[in-house]
C-alpha cells in the first residue's frame, strides 16, 4: 500500500512518473506493485492540488494556448 512505502520510494516513483513512464514501467523500475504505484497516483494528485493551490495565485494571463485540448474533450 502507498502508506507503507519509504519517503525514498515515494520519490522514486514520482520521478518515473514525471519522466513520461507508464504505471507498469514505474512499477518494474521501483520494484513495488503495480497496485501499488496505481493506488498511490491519487494520493499523489492531491498533494499536487493542494500545493497549487495554495501557490499558484494572482497569476494574470494575456493569452492561453490550448493546443491539445482536443483530448480531453474526445474531439
Amino acid at each position: 500500500m502507498a502508506n507503507n512505502l519509504s519517503s525514498e520510494k515515494k520519490t522514486q516513483i514520482v520521478a518515473l512518473l514525471c519522466e513520461g513512464n507508464s504505471l507498469r514501467a514505474t512499477a518494474r523500475l521501483a520494484d513495488c506493485s503495480f497496485n501499488t504505484v496505481l493506488k498511490f497516483v491519487p494520493l499523489l494528485g492531491k498533494v499536487c492540488m493542494k500545493f497549487h493551490n495554495e501557490n499558484v495565485v494572482n497569476v494574470k494571463s494575456k493569452r492561453i494556448q490550448c493546443d491539445e485540448i482536443w483530448s480531453f474533450v474526445y474531439s
